[in-house]
């Protein structure tokens, strides 16, 4: 314990003289409400490190502080799910997060890519894959999967240095950085209030049915919580609408609702009832502007044509256009223009994004720029005469 414990204290000493640390997590989601945490894997300079934290009893704060250090890098791949796995295990914040994975979408390499293949276009370096789905959680480890766990964080520093050198030369390195904010600010803290939100096809509920939803899905999330399990495990999601929709006032009626097995019944039956009732008597929920489907069938081929600007500049800018838009970006863009709404807050029409074509996009769809394909077949937006 001590000798361990010796280890992590160097760690983040090393960081410290470093201004530097590379991470990278396994963990377990099957099964649980949440992830368990099972290595955590560390690199600081060439020193690599793989914390066990299932059969170690060891204080992680002095790493916790580095992680919460504004002065000290630190370098993820995909790093959202370890941000918020750790924040929760050792109670930390992150502050100043590079994550490759980001970071290679400003480089012209996808938004999406994975670690192995992001070395292989960088570095030209592979790695075997051969225990990406093994069983983190039992122990004792196998040599391959130390071998693999090593070998997620070994060449993550030169990597994030190439591809902050690419990004540099482009002046696009401010633009990655201010992205991985967001992986910064990432948890897995879920507010039973408003679980319900993610429900499919919960916009068609009206709103006293979506105070039922809200009721359900919140006792839901705490049954879930309380016995650490998926909260798929304790109702799946259709049910849940259903159940909202339907509301049933008796047992009998609850076991007519797909989903609802007679164990579900037994075992939940009452709390299932007393959640329903608790919705009824709940104030009906509206929903705000921002949470309905705006769009009619007008705004399709406008969408289409607003795409096809940002995927050009995009393209020009060798930009992921996963980075700049989605069509959830785009859609209240072209909804609000054509009602002469004020505009939306959508990361389109903000920052770096609203230099590269956010502006431009707003012109065109007031109609004061006109789009065309010129030579080479480049989108050309003019203004109007």
């Amino acid at each position: 314990m001590q000798e361990l414990q010796t280890e992590v204290d160097r760690l983040a000493d090393m960081a410290k003289a470093e201004g530097r640390l590379g991470l990278d997590t396994e963990f377990m989601p099957e099964g649980r409400y949440r992830p368990l945490l099972c290595l955590v894997q560390i690199v600081v300079g060439e020193h690599v490190e793989v914390l066990d934290p299932l059969t170690a009893t060891f204080d992680p704060t002095p790493l916790a502080e580095v992680l919460a250090d504004p002065a000290i890098e630190i370098v993820l791949h995909a790093g959202r799910q370890d941000v918020a796995i750790l924040r929760r295990e050792w109670k930390t914040t992150f502050t100043n997060v590079f994550d490759t994975q980001v970071a290679a979408g400003f480089a012209g390499f996808s938004a999406q890519a994975g670690y192995n293949g992001l070395l292989h276009d960088v570095l030209r370096i592979r790695l075997p894959k051969t225990a990406s789905f093994t069983r983190w959680d039992a122990r004792p480890l196998t040599e391959e999967q130390i071998k693999y766990a090593r070998g997620d964080v070994e060449h993550l520093m030169p990597l994030a240095d190439d591809i902050q050198r690419r990004l540099s030369e482009r002046g696009r390195l401010e633009w990655a950085r201010e992205e991985c904010v967001v992986i910064a600010e990432a948890t897995d803290e879920r507010d039973p209030n408003e679980v319900w939100r993610r429900l499919p096809r919960v916009s068609g509920l009206d709103p006293k049915e979506r105070a039922v939803a809200q009721a359900i899905a919140g006792w839901r999330e705490r049954t879930a919580s309380k016995e650490d399990r998926p909260v798929g495990a304790i109702l799946r999601d259709p049910t849940v609408v259903e159940l909202a929709k339907r509301a049933p006032s008796s047992r009998r009626d609850l076991a007519q609702i797909r989903g609802i097995t007679p164990d579900v019944v037994r075992r939940r039956g009452d709390d299932v009832m007393a959640a329903i009732e608790l919705g009824k008597q709940a104030e009906p929920i509206k929903l705000e502007e921002g949470d309905r489907s705006p769009t009619e069938a007008v705004d399709g081929p406008v969408i289409a044509l607003a795409e096809s600007l940002v995927r050009s500049r995009a393209q020009e800018a060798g930009l992921a256009y996963e980075l700049i838009a989605a069509r959830a970006d785009l859609s209240p863009i072209v909804v609000a223009a054509r009602r002469n709404q004020p505009e939306p807050d959508v990361r389109t029409l903000r920052g770096w994004r609203r230099e590269l074509v956010g502006e431009e996009l707003l012109e065109l769809l007031a109609g004061k720029r006109t789009i065309h394909v010129g030579q080479g077949g480049r989108v050309t937006v003019t203004p109007v005469d």
